[in-house]
């Protein structure tokens, strides 16, 4: 599967915040098709990143690979590569790792993932993120020799620092993961991910901005000094709204999901999920939050109308031009 080109302008949306996206490897051409005019439109926005999901046990590998190429190859954008340690032995993990280094990903969201549903134990030789954040960075020194360099001065060398790789990201649970439900050894679990070497946190959706905020307080408290960033869904209908809150294992906000639930047309529920999620953001941008991590769904226009309501509620905020892509015929798989 390739994702043809589709020519974004390139000119950068002014936020006066950070924004960084995630998006999931399409399964057909014609996501493939859209996704790449998704990506093309996210770049405008001068993301810090854009990550890209990636199945347990390698599921998705080509089509995450691919989709990490267009972003590397098509955007200034720093691609992100999920991830997991799930279903992977040590050998396996390892040789994924370079095959992403070698792609020139640089970035990796490190996560333990799900283990199977269908409880047959298959979890993976890796037991933590944190021994997946530690298996990245050894590959990353593995892959560069040591080399010396002169000392200025004396007729000596010594041994060239190595490059590490540049972000080794990690989740985060502001409502407590949904199989401890315990805060505490949230913040513990972060800590030990950061003194293996994770540079940035993101956090699984949550509905509160409070939760969020509290999570950060607790976190520093506890020696956590890496960037927490708030991650955030423009949830546009009920059904989502209800996987979402079986998935972080935390109740949606009534207001939200009778707002979906009662607005007649698509429209209406569109313009209710954009709006909790702007309210969602500039509160916990107002609080602290250094950033903006948004789960897109591989869905520009939302993203969008988020990122303009809160940019233009933001004090000194400055007119955002008008993104909206022309239509176009569609291109073809150049296959």
């Amino acid at each position: 599967m390739s994702i043809p080109a589709d020519g974004a302008s390139g000119a950068a949306v002014p936020l006066g915040f950070p924004v960084s996206f995630e998006l999931f490897p399409p399964r057909t051409d014609a996501a493939a098709i859209a996704l790449g005019r998704t990506i093309d439109r996210l770049a405008e926005f001068d993301p810090a990143f854009i990550s890209v999901t990636f199945g347990a046990g390698g599921s998705s590998r080509d089509r995450s690979l691919t989709v990490l190429r267009y972003i590397l190859e098509h955007t200034t954008v720093e691609p992100m590569a999920h991830l997991t340690c799930v279903g992977s032995t040590h050998a396996e993990a390892n040789r994924l790792v370079r095959e992403f280094l070698d792609a020139g990903v640089t970035s990796f969201l490190a996560l333990r993932g799900d283990p199977p549903k269908d409880g047959d134990g298959a979890l993976g030789d890796l037991g933590s993120a944190a021994e997946l954040v530690q298996l990245i960075h050894r590959v990353q020194e593995e892959r560069e020799p040591f080399t010396l360099q002169p000392v200025p001065g004396a007729a000596a060398g010594r041994i060239r620092r190595r490059p590490r790789p540049e972000r080794v990201a990690v989740a985060a649970f502001p409502t407590g993961h949904p199989r401890s439900r315990d805060v505490a050894r949230d913040v513990d679990a972060l800590l030990a991910k950061q003194v293996a070497g994770a540079n940035l946190a993101i956090t699984q959706i949550f509905f509160r901005a409070p939760d969020y905020l509290a999570f950060v307080d607790r976190a520093r408290a506890a020696g956590v000094t890496i960037p927490i960033l708030p991650g955030i869904m423009p949830i546009t209908t009920p059904e989502r709204l209800h996987r979402v809150g079986e998935m972080t294992g935390e109740e949606p906000p009534s207001s939200l999901a009778i707002d979906l639930e009662i607005e007649p047309t698509e429209e209406g529920r569109t313009a209710a999920g954009v709006a909790f999620a702007s309210a969602l953001s500039s509160a916990v941008l107002d609080g602290g939050a250094p950033g903006l991590h948004l789960y897109t769904f591989n869905r520009y226009q939302e993203v969008r109308s988020v990122l303009e309501t809160v940019a233009r509620t933001r004090p000194h905020a400055l007119p955002l031009p008008d993104t909206t892509p022309p239509e176009k015929t569609p291109t073809k798989d150049p296959r």
